[in-house]
């Protein structure tokens, strides 16, 4: 056996290493003989992981050959967020072992961390009432936290928000897991690879993930697969480099989209195999907006449909100002200021010229947002970073936001047309950014469960109250519907509801595509389409702007 001055225990009386041997199902799990349990190993602070992996592969085991020429791998597992990492291959590993043997290891600790977090949780819930155990007139809600892998709050902050939507976090908890499903028609029952790679789903991991969040577990999840997958993924998400909250999202919401689409026909519900690109990211989250182009020259009108996920608002420039000491600070800016700004009539400037058919050259015009359909949640990103010429800097104002009975009525297209109880959104969670810079600072969430407001800050989670949920300065707003148009279903059935709620109607199957809007000109990357309805074929493809 291997012995590393830095274990003071040797391995043979470490009581941690006789529960794992004891353990039937962790038996020919090693996969070579050498084996070392250090409490120092770090892998960049003082290489001295990589002196573990450099003394395995070179020294000799019983048959007196080494690691390297036996073709085996020396792979070490982080105790602390359960992530393995392959030093001859020098990458993170993210599949499993056909009997999910490494699965069961991190189930293991996993469990002891329980217990011992239980421990910890009964000694602070009989320390009187400076205990830090959430409460509420209920009685305990464990509401739980998600660790912080390496500059992954802006990932944290994402999915405790998605977590707090309701019919989103219902979908994916009703699905089987992976691991019910046997052959490879079940295989693709639900999930599909995602980009050709047959070893990861991102489905099957954000189920996962969501199901941890609210099992009552006071000890904080590790979403270290997840981030793996994402990895995988989304490349430009790899490292531990702070990345943008927003961008994330719809990377995120864009990915699930595709792989839910590609799910077997026969197994889809029957509004689903009708058309064939709605998803529960499209149902949810879909809108559309008419784009409305006058010519100034000849009068031309314009008209195209503009699908999208979020919203993307500016906070209006008399807001940004700094006001002098001599100045009296005037009203604060709302988000309808926002909204406002993003659907008033704006005259293009010198470089957004719209080609005009009838001039058959590029001309001055005007250019006006209406919303055309409205989603089920709504989620609007505030333009908090705006490049300069040599930074990119972010504008720190504070914008007034409602918590319930969010209007959009005057905003919309056909507003008479609307059941006026459908215009009505009510806060469902926030993410916020805290710090100067979008590759630095920190994320938060704040979200809203069973009528309680949370405050999610990596591993930690707070109850709050709304007025510091009012106070925040909000990055990400997602809002759901008060009520469901035509049918009474009130958002607030909770836990309980049932996928089938999800599924829209027909007149709702407006496909809608997962790119943000942005009120730049004639700069959406968006299907053109003209006439005074959308097409009920519309289908542009995913991408973000």
């Amino acid at each position: 056996m291997h012995r590393c001055v830095s274990v003071v225990v040797p391995i043979t009386t470490n009581p941690h290493f006789l529960i794992l041997k004891n353990r039937d199902y962790l038996k020919n799990v090693c996969l070579c003989v050498h084996l070392c349990v250090c409490m120092r190993v770090r892998r960049y602070v003082n290489a001295h992981a990589v002196k573990h992996y450099e003394d395995s592969s070179s020294s000799s085991h019983n048959d007196g050959e080494k690691l390297e020429e036996k073709g085996q791998h020396c792979v070490c597992m982080n105790c602390s967020n359960y992530s393995i990492f392959c030093y001859r291959c020098d990458e993170f590993v993210v599949n499993d072992t056909a009997l999910g043997q490494v699965q069961k290891v991190r189930e293991h600790l996993q469990n002891l961390e329980n217990v011992l977090g239980e421990r910890k949780r009964k000694l602070e819930e009989s320390s009187g009432p400076n205990s830090k155990i959430l409460k509420t007139n209920d009685g305990t809600l464990a509401a739980t936290g998600l660790r912080n892998l390496g500059n992954t709050c802006f990932m944290n902050a994402v999915l405790q928000s998605l977590s707090n939507i309701k019919q989103f976090s219902c979908f994916f908890k009703a699905l089987p897991p992976a691991a019910q499903l046997s052959g490879k028609a079940a295989g693709r029952m639900y999930y599909t690879r995602s980009q050709g790679d047959s070893t990861v789903s991102l489905v099957e991991e954000v189920r996962k993930t969501l199901c941890s969040l609210w099992q009552g577990n006071q000890t904080a999840y590790s979403p270290d697969s997840l981030f793996y997958t994402i990895w995988k993924l989304m490349p430009s998400f790899r490292g531990y480099q702070q990345q943008d909250a927003h961008e994330f999202m719809r990377y995120l919401l864009d990915l699930l989209h595709r792989e839910l689409l590609h799910r077997e026909p026969l197994h889809r519900e029957p509004l689903h195999r009708e058309n064939g690109n709605v998803s529960v990211v499209t149902s949810l989250f879909g809108g559309v907006l008419q784009n409305e182009v006058n010519c100034l020259i000849c009068g031309t009108e314009s008209r195209k449909f503009d699908p999208f996920l979020d919203l993307s608002l500016d906070i209006p420039h008399q807001f940004r100002q700094k006001k002098s000491k001599d100045q009296e600070p005037g009203p604060p800016c709302t988000l309808y200021d926002c909204l406002q700004s993003f659907t008033d009539l704006e005259e293009l400037d010198e470089t957004e010229l719209y080609y005009c058919l009838r001039c058959k050259k590029r001309q001055k015009s005007t250019k006006k947002f209406w919303i055309k359909k409205l989603p089920k949640v709504l989620c609007l990103h505030l333009k908090r970073f705006h490049w300069t010429t040599f930074m990119r800097n972010k504008v720190d104002t504070y914008v007034k936001f409602p918590l319930r009975n969010l209007d959009l009525r005057q905003y919309l297209l056909e507003p008479e047309a609307t059941e006026p109880d459908s215009c009505f959104y009510d806060l469902a969670a926030v993410s916020v950014h805290h710090g100067s810079g979008v590759g630095s600072g920190h994320y938060t969430a704040y979200g809203c469960h069973k009528g309680h407001w949370y405050h999610f800050n990596d591993g930690t989670v707070t109850l709050t109250n709304e007025e510091a949920v009012t106070k925040a300065k909000a990055y990400i707003l997602f809002y759901e519907w008060t009520r469901l148009p035509g049918r009474g279903v009130s958002t607030e059935e909770g836990e309980g509801g049932s996928e089938h709620s999800l599924k829209p109607t027909p007149a709702e199957a407006t496909p809608v595509s997962g790119q943000s809007v942005k009120a730049q000109g004639d700069t959406l990357n968006t299907t053109a389409v003209t006439g005074e309805h959308p097409p009920e074929n519309m289908s542009p493809s995913l991408h973000s702007v």
